[in-house]
């Protein structure tokens, strides 16, 4: 059965946000070009680590002698996006996800692949109206990719305060910890 690839070559936004308080926050990646739009949910842990590893990526670009394809050091002011998140229709919780660098139109590529659920492939395939396998693939240039691990950033550390004792998150309603032993 052939994949649904939801294709976004060069998106007019690519960004992570979040619906829910601190401490209960479920964390998106949406993507728009036009009228199509893409939200997929994923961990917390996914969106910081793809962060810093697209910012890996983009720091080894701007290293390479002459810089040739002008990655920026820091995000371009005009791709600063604090907008929230549009309206949220998710279309698959992430699972795998891949990295990967186009040097033909200097594009950060990112694949993200929904959860698989091993224990249902079987039933899956014994039925007429299995669900058809999909994908994301978002190709973004780099001031975008700047732009996009900015605002991840921000929103992964915009969460519950970590306590000085324990360093664990505290949640609004108390927190009761045991210092590290010592």
């Amino acid at each position: 059965m052939p994949t649904l690839v939801h294709e976004f070559s060069w998106p007019d936004r690519v960004v992570i946000g979040t619906v829910g308080v601190p401490g209960a926050r479920t964390f998106y990646l949406q993507v728009r070009t036009g009228k199509q739009i893409v939200t997929i949910a994923m961990e917390k842990q996914q969106a910081a680590l793809l962060a810093e590893k697209i910012d890996d990526v983009l720091d080894q670009l701007n290293a390479l002698e002459g810089n040739p394809f002008s990655v920026p050091t820091s995000t371009p002011i005009e791709l600063v996006d604090n907008d929230p998140l549009e309206a949220v229709e998710e279309q698959f919780r992430t699972g795998a996800m891949s990295l990967g660098w186009d040097p033909t139109t200097a594009q950060v590529v990112i694949e993200a692949y929904p959860i698989s659920d091993a224990d249902d492939d079987d039933e899956a395939l014994d039925q007429d109206d299995a669900e058809v396998p999909e994908m994301v693939l978002v190709k973004m240039p780099v001031g975008t990719a700047r732009a996009f691990t900015k605002r991840t950033r921000e929103v992964v550390g915009a969460g519950r305060p970590l306590c000085p004792l324990c360093g664990h998150p505290m949640d609004a309603d108390g927190h009761i910890c045991s210092p590290p032993e010592s």
